[in-house]
């Protein structure tokens, strides 16, 4: 079985890695794909002062590090729940809206389960907000397991 994780790095993205972890001891042939996606940082045309290129460079770089430590911290805490040393776990790290990038990570891998956590933001932030878990379920190609906190 093959299931991908999506991380963003917070408690709700551990509670997904928890929840892929119960499922984890259940089988025996399981591989693991961690998937964390940043954004890029695009100018706002209502900035009243120019900001350099250099600084939307750097914000790009510093979002992109902190998408693989935490797919880092991810794989860290999967050997650390299901104590198997030998379960083939990979991690991407990829730039773009979150939700496609996540489904076309799963359409590309051929996962059998994507896992995401939930920000329960409710009704209204999903509207304002977006809703990546949403977004998944709705246009993944396999079954989705949203965790909750």
């Amino acid at each position: 079985m093959k299931i991908l994780i999506a991380t963003d790095g917070s408690e709700y993205s551990r509670v997904a890695v928890n929840a892929c972890c119960d499922l984890i001891g259940l089988e025996k042939n399981m591989s693991v794909r961690v998937v964390a996606v940043y954004q890029p940082q695009v100018p706002m045309a209502t900035e009243p002062f120019a900001v350099s290129a250099e600084h939307y460079h750097k914000l790009d770089e510093i979002a992109n590090e902190n998408a693989k430590i935490a797919t880092e911290e991810a794989v860290e805490l999967i050997r650390k729940l299901t104590g198997n040393a030998e379960l083939d776990v990979t991690t991407v790290v990829a730039l773009g809206r979150p939700a496609e990038m996540i489904v076309e990570a799963a359409k590309e891998w051929g996962a059998d389960l994507v896992v995401v956590g939930s920000h329960g933001r409710g009704f209204w932030g999903r509207l304002t907000l977006g809703s990546v878990s949403n977004a998944v379920v709705h246009h993944a190609p396999c079954s989705v397991l949203i965790a909750r906190a």
